[in-house]
C-alpha cells in the first residue's frame, strides 16, 4: 500500500484535510480584519493619512462621549431584541404551516424563501418602494380599508423608521429561521403526538406541552441566527433610511460604517465596530447554554 493510499485511510489526517480549507477561510476574512481592527482602534489612520500612529484610548475616550454612539447602542439592542422575539413567534408559525399536507406545498415553500435568497440590497430598495411617503401601496390599501386619511411618512417619523426597519429584517429573516424550526418539528415522533390526540388533547395543548418544549432548542438556534444577523447588519437601516431621522435608525454597524469610511476616521470607525464583539459574544454564550441545559433536560 503506497503512503497517500495509508494517509487517504487515517481519519485523523482527513479530518484535518476536509477542515483546513474553511479554517484558512475563517482566518483570512474575519480573523485578519478583526486583529486589523483592533490595531486601527488604537491610532490615528484616517482616509486621507493611513500612516498608523499609537493614540492609546483616546480614540474610546471620543467614542465614549458621543451621545451618538450611545443612541445607536440603545437601537441595536432594541433592534435586534424585537427582532429576535418577532422571528421566533412567525418562524413557529410558518414552520407549522410548511409542514402541514396541502396541495401546492412546493411551491408555497418556494415563495417563503424567496426573500431569504434574494440579495437583502435589492429587496430593502423594493421596499423603499412600499414605504414611500408618496406612492405607498401599503398606505394605499390603508386607505381603501379605512384605517387611515392621509399619507404616512413611515421612514420619516422616528418611531415609524425603526418599525419599518424592524418589519423589513422580520420579513428577511423568518424564511431562514422558519426552515429550522420546521427541521425541527419534523424530527418529534409522531406517536408521541398520536398518544396526546388518543388522551384527548387539543391542538393548544399539544402545541404548549409537546411541540413547543420538543422543538424549543432548534427554536433557540433558530433565534440566535437571528440575532446574530440583526446586530451585525447594517444594510436594511442604510438603505431605507441611512440612520436617520436624527440618527433614530442608527445601529453600531451603520454608525462604525458612517464614522470609519464616509466620516474618514477609520479609527474611531474601528473602536466603534469592536463594541459588536463583546456584546455578541455574550448573547450567543447564553442562548447556547440556554440550549445546552434544555437539551439536557
Amino acid at each position: 500500500m503506497s503512503r497517500r493510499a495509508a494517509l487517504a485511510d487515517r481519519e485523523g489526517f482527513l479530518a484535518w484535510a476536509m477542515l483546513l480549507p474553511s479554517v484558512i477561510y475563517i482566518l483570512a476574512l474575519v480573523g485578519v480584519p478583526f486583529v486589523l481592527a483592533i490595531a486601527f482602534a488604537f491610532s490615528d489612520v484616517t482616509t486621507g493619512d493611513p500612516s498608523f500612529d499609537w493614540v492609546g484610548l483616546s480614540n474610546f475616550d471620543a467614542v465614549f462621549d458621543d451621545r451618538v454612539f450611545w443612541r445607536s447602542l440603545r437601537n441595536t439592542l432594541l433592534f435586534t431584541l424585537v427582532t429576535m422575539v418577532l422571528v421566533v413567534v412567525f418562524s413557529k408559525i410558518l414552520a407549522n404551516i410548511l409542514i402541514a399536507d396541502f396541495r401546492g406545498k412546493w411551491f408555497v415553500r418556494f415563495l417563503v424563501l424567496l426573500p431569504w435568497t434574494t440579495p437583502v440590497a435589492l429587496s430593502t430598495i423594493s421596499w423603499l418602494w412600499f414605504l414611500d411617503s408618496i406612492y405607498s401601496p401599503v398606505d394605499w390599501v390603508l386607505r381603501q380599508v379605512g384605517l387611515i386619511e392621509g399619507n404616512v411618512v413611515w421612514l420619516g417619523g422616528q418611531g415609524t423608521a425603526m418599525a419599518s426597519v424592524i418589519a423589513v429584517q422580520v420579513w428577511r429573516l423568518t424564511p431562514l429561521a422558519a426552515v429550522i424550526v420546521m427541521a425541527g418539528l419534523i424530527a418529534i415522533p409522531r406517536d408521541i403526538d398520536e398518544a396526546a390526540r388518543i388522551d384527548g388533547a387539543g391542538f393548544w395543548r399539544r402545541m404548549f406541552g409537546i411541540t413547543i418544549p420538543l422543538a424549543l432548542p432548534v427554536i433557540a438556534v433558530a433565534g440566535l441566527f437571528g440575532a446574530i444577523m440583526t446586530f451585525t447588519d447594517m444594510t436594511v437601516s442604510y438603505v431605507l433610511t441611512r440612520g436617520g431621522p436624527t440618527h433614530s435608525t442608527d445601529t453600531l454597524a451603520s454608525w462604525a460604517y458612517f464614522r470609519g469610511i464616509e466620516g474618514g476616521d477609520v479609527g474611531q470607525g474601528a473602536a466603534i465596530a469592536l463594541f459588536l464583539f463583546p456584546i455578541l459574544l455574550a448573547g450567543a454564550i447564553a442562548i447556547l447554554r440556554a440550549v445546552r441545559r434544555l437539551g439536557a433536560q
